[in-house]
């Protein structure tokens, strides 16, 4: 299967080819229509004729530039979306194997497998900004689980460093849709943040 990227680049160098083409025919058609005018002078049909087949050349010629460029951004806008669908299921991942582990108030040697793989997949799609906060969270949780338990104060410290995670993400996710909201990055990390001590208190 060829890559986006491939596609990409093969699309552009179409477009090229075609713009070409345009420029070539635009010179080339102008040249050529002046000369035929000159010997078709007598024949006015004939003009029609050239006119015809010129403007028929020149519009398919525009036509396949404009569906070529169209076909361009549809494939960005799947590769953006598939992208996207990847990020969710490998942060989904991550926060399902932190609620076991949570759940369970332990850790074993299967889960720190899963989530050094985790941590892999997350390398691969999250933005700077959610490595730089996924690595302060690794170094809350870790500790945490020195000794394989995890006591409720360790559960608290667990959950506020997974909240500050969690809005990081959401970040990378819906940081624009959110922007174009009216919604700051701050009042959002804020109110997760907020909400996350609310539920604490709870328990």
């Amino acid at each position: 299967m060829m890559k986006h990227s491939e596609r990409i680049s093969r699309l552009r160098r179409q477009d090229a080819l075609y713009l070409l083409l345009s420029v070539m025919l635009v010179v080339g058609g102008y040249l050529w229509l002046r000369a035929s005018y000159r010997v078709a002078q007598d024949w006015p049909f004939t003009q029609e004729v050239l006119l015809v087949i010129l403007g028929i050349v020149a519009t398919v010629l525009i036509t396949a530039l404009l569906l070529n460029k169209q076909t361009e951004v549809e494939l960005e806008k799947e590769w953006s979306l598939k992208f996207t669908e990847l990020k969710v299921d490998i942060y989904g991942a991550l926060l399902d194997l932190i609620e076991e582990v949570l759940a369970s108030r332990s850790i074993n040697d299967n889960n720190r497998l899963k989530l050094q793989f985790i941590t892999h997949k997350v390398a691969l799609v999250a933005a700077p900004n959610v490595l730089e906060e996924y690595e302060r969270f690794l170094q809350v949780f870790e500790n945490a689980s020195a000794d394989d338990i995890y006591s409720p104060v360790e559960v608290r410290k667990v959950h506020e460093a997974l909240a500050r995670l969690t809005a990081e993400i959401r970040k990378d996710l819906l940081g624009e849709h959110d922007a174009s909201a009216g919604y700051s990055e701050e009042s959002v990390s804020a109110q997760i943040m907020a909400n996350t001590r609310q539920q604490m208190r709870r328990e």
